[in-house]
């Protein structure tokens, strides 16, 4: 059954997504292909940089931090995922900073009996709108090997030393897509085929039925999404601020190069004082989400202390049970 579901390249929808813990902990999951016992979200700043348009592709440089345990052969590990949505590779120096962040917060470690501390291993995850023109493919995994130089042979043995001095990364990369469905984790991804947007390029039909159950709560999640009158607005919106900044920073693309610097301090002054305007609207529109998030939580438990069934305040909120029972365990 054809179906339509929000876009997730919007920030508004991808942050609606990572929201739901269950579809969160599918997604990363899928992702780094290791059984999640546990994800929670880590206090941190979401960072939104200037969007760069590109070949018609607008992402934004949206940042998602989880504390996580995963399953291992030897039982359990803690461990820190970073996740970064981004329009282009130019954004490299800016993953390398938070990055260097990740390694040097000493909150990124577990106390020990003996009062140790124990660093943890870091997993980032990278959302590409720009592929890395090294091989089309959607989901690239990158981690170091360790070798013996002088036999040229890789050591099979781990060593925690080594673990928590390197990182896990994986890359997808949207723009390969392109409707490929070679495993699991490609049909998961499909939700970000952007060959599959309709005539409103913020919606994406998909095929339900392709779908194993287990991936059902991420299309139920963007299925709501795409009916949600405040979550199209703000697609809307951030369509309207991205089109206005485009203009103001006049970024083209020409022979692989991003055009449209600031000729002049005067220039460059102006430019600036238009990206605080839009941070400023940007946080504006954060704190609106947030308290309507806390009204709409206000409503469930004040429903259901008055008795409501449960599947009266899901009619009445737009809520899924999995949602509602989420908040009244947290009430």
């Amino acid at each position: 059954m054809q179906v339509e579901i929000a876009n997730p390249i919007y920030d508004t929808v991808f942050k609606y997504m990572m929201e739901d813990h269950a579809v969160a902990k599918l997604l990363v999951s899928s992702i780094i292909q290791e059984e999640v016992i546990s994800l929670e979200p880590k206090p941190q700043e979401h960072a939104t940089d200037i969007a760069k348009k590109i070949d018609e592709k607008t992402l934004t440089v949206y940042r998602l931090d989880f504390a996580a345990t995963i399953k291992t052969n030897e039982g359990r590990k803690q461990i820190v995922i970073e996740m970064r949505k981004a329009s282009v590779t130019t954004d490299i120096m800016r993953f390398r900073t938070d990055l260097g962040h990740q390694y040097s917060n000493p909150a990124n470690s577990i106390t020990l009996e003996d009062g140790g501390k124990e660093p943890l291993q870091i997993y980032s995850i990278y959302f590409l709108g720009d592929d890395l023109k090294i091989r089309d493919t959607p989901v690239l995994s990158v981690f170091p090997v360790v070798c013996d130089v002088a036999a040229g042979e890789v050591v099979a043995g781990k060593s925690q030393f080594l673990d928590v001095l390197s990182h896990h990364c994986r890359v997808v990369q949207i723009s390969c897509l392109k409707r490929r469905r070679r495993n699991e984790l490609e049909l998961l991804l499909s939700v970000f085929d952007q060959t599959n947007r309709t005539s409103d390029h913020r919606i994406l039909i998909v095929n339900e039925d392709e779908f194993p159950e287990k991936y059902h709560p991420l299309i139920r999640c963007l299925k709501m999404a795409a009916s949600d009158q405040e979550i199209k607005k703000q697609m809307q919106e951030e369509d309207e601020v991205w089109g206005y900044l485009q203009n103001v920073e006049r970024i083209g693309f020409h022979k692989g190069e991003i055009k449209g610097k600031a000729e002049s301090e005067a220039e460059r002054n102006q430019l600036k004082a238009e990206r605080d305007q839009f941070e400023a609207e940007r946080n504006q529109l954060e704190t609106e989400r947030n308290q309507l998030k806390k009204d709409q939580e206000t409503i469930v438990v004040n429903m259901h202390k008055a008795r409501f069934p449960i599947e009266t305040i899901s009619s009445i909120t737009g809520l899924s049970h999995e949602q509602i029972a989420d908040i009244l365990t947290k009430s």
